[in-house]
């Protein structure tokens, strides 16, 4: 059970318990910190116009680094169907 819960999915991606730990802590922070950026922009519009989109493509890119199989396929964000029409 303890090997199931939190020892197989960090050895699955060649990280220790800790380095997992101190890798999605940090994401999870980022993701916050963003997520909260985002929201004062819906409130005021000039504060904070790029904070949530420049934060996803560093974390995508980061993602990209650490998962050698993404590296094969297409970015969503370059294909045709994935067009936005503005960044936040």
């Amino acid at each position: 059970m303890i090997d199931q819960l939190f020892l197989k999915h960090p050895r699955e991606v060649d990280e220790s318990y800790g380095q997992h730990m101190g890798v999605a802590m940090r994401f999870g922070f980022l993701m916050v910190r963003s997520g909260l950026a985002c929201m004062i922009h819906g409130i005021v519009p000039a504060w904070f116009t790029r904070t949530g989109s420049s934060t996803v493509k560093h974390l995508y890119g980061e993602m990209r680094q650490r998962q050698p199989d993404l590296a094969e396929r297409t970015p969503a964000y370059l294909s045709p169907q994935w067009r936005p029409e503005y960044e936040i």
